[in-house]
């Protein structure tokens, strides 16, 4: 199933997407990500009968607006130099364990969204990203037990800017804009991705393309980052962990490719899809 959040007539729904219809699950008792997500095997039961009831209430997909599939995750947890190509292009030593960052939640906008370039920062950038959504929450999880704990998978372009982020060590401002961490344009459920670590990435600008890989390259794939990271803290239902970036990016460039005002961003992750957004200035 492909789980969406989208704005109809000024209100936020939450539903499921298929076949080019939105299918509004506030009937089935899920009017929001959060009591959907906190609904479990419930819910995805609940939302199966609503796509077979050939009567259930729909729309167009173009009579909506996308939003982020998660409007206010819990925690937003990136993982950095997690592909080995970008380690060596950012000028980092491959890690031994995961370089793990937060991105605030303040930061999260949906697909169509526009990017808002600060003014405070010359060294915006973009970073395509396969990010998986925490269904079942949970402390000290075995990595066997990993897929478990997932209810799906998400795009996620972790936009950064870059002389905030390194001005210190500490990462997250760098990362935390408002409008910096686009997301979607669905959760598409796990039983729908066959396998999260073999799925071709790439981003493009104005359609050029500047960062394409596969998950399969990944240095910890997910079921070391979620026993590592519930080791430390517990994941709960609606957290976000973004699983990194390929090698491409703007800072790995020469010269650097920073974003400019004007450009349009497409993600594509094969079987989750593309997200798209457009980057402008901030206004005075």
């Amino acid at each position: 199933m492909r789980l969406v959040n989208f704005k109809r007539d000024a209100e936020t729904k939450f539903g499921v997407e298929r076949d080019g219809f939105v299918f509004p699950l506030a009937a089935a008792g899920y009017d929001s990500d959060a009591t959907f997500i906190a609904g479990g095997e419930d819910a995805l039961a609940a939302a199966r009968e609503v796509l077979a009831d050939s009567g259930a209430k729909r729309f167009a997909l173009g009579e909506v607006q996308l939003l982020a599939p998660v409007t206010q995750p819990g925690k937003i947890l990136c993982v950095g130099l997690n592909y080995r190509d970008h380690a060596v292009e950012s000028g980092m030593e491959i890690p031994k364990v995961p370089t793990v960052f937060l991105k605030l939640p303040n930061a999260v906008t949906g697909p169509g969204a526009d990017i808002v370039l600060p003014a405070n920062s010359t060294q915006p950038d973009y970073e395509a990203e396969l990010a998986a959504v925490i269904g079942k929450g949970g402390k000290d999880i075995r990595a066997e037990d990993w897929e478990q704990h997932i209810l799906g998978y998400t795009i996620l372009n972790d936009v950064s800017a870059r002389d905030v982020q390194l001005a210190t060590s500490q990462w997250t401002l760098g990362k935390s804009f408002n409008t910096f961490c686009p997301m979607g344009p669905a959760i598409v459920t796990k039983d729908e991705v066959r396998d999260p670590h073999a799925l071709d990435i790439q981003l493009a600008i104005n359609g050029e393309t500047l960062q394409h890989s596969n998950t399969r390259e990944l240095i910890f794939k997910l079921p070391q980052l979620i026993a590592h990271l519930s080791a430390i803290v517990p994941l709960e239902p609606g957290d976000i962990i973004s699983t990194g970036t390929p090698a491409g990016v703007g800072l790995g460039r020469e010269p650097k490719r920073w974003l400019k005002p004007g450009e349009e961003i497409v993600i594509t992750i094969d079987g989750i899809g593309q997200l798209r957004n457009r980057t402008v200035a901030a206004s005075a």
